[in-house]
């Protein structure tokens, strides 16, 4: 499996992911949103968007690991945010980027602002597509 990445010439500067992302034919991992919950399903980190964004960087880890690849294989990310404020959006795109699944978001990334998300309190959803190994 070849995964490649490239920026168009006459596309925008990116804060660090591609625009585009191309995968050999292969099997992929389509990854449900991973939430700010622990193990027990409780919601980590009321009101906090670095603590939630730290619970779903390791979720995120373990669902990547349950099918033999990690955040290097990644292939596309939409990361929402509840809030309005692009300063809000860009510190969550920072903590994503300063943490141990930063090579993901190397790759064809959206960042959203929304509205709500699904569970009460819920500050931070992330959505993953990975291509599997061989």
């Amino acid at each position: 499996m070849t995964i490649s990445r490239s920026n168009p010439e006459s596309l925008h500067v990116t804060p660090g992911y591609h625009h585009v992302t191309v995968v050999s034919a292969g099997r992929t991992a389509h990854l449900a949103g991973q939430c700010p919950l622990d193990a027990a399903g409780v919601l980590v980190g009321p009101g906090d968007f670095g603590a939630q964004v730290d619970q779903i960087v390791a979720n995120t880890l373990v669902a990547l690991g349950s099918v033999g690849t990690g955040p290097e294989q990644v292939v596309r990310t939409v990361i929402y945010v509840v809030t309005a404020d692009r300063e809000v959006l860009a510190e969550v795109w920072r903590r994503f980027q300063a943490s141990q699944l930063a090579s993901a978001f190397t790759t064809a990334s959206t960042l959203l602002g929304v509205a709500q998300l699904g569970y009460p309190g819920q500050l931070v959803e992330l959505d993953v597509t990975a291509a599997l190994p061989g």
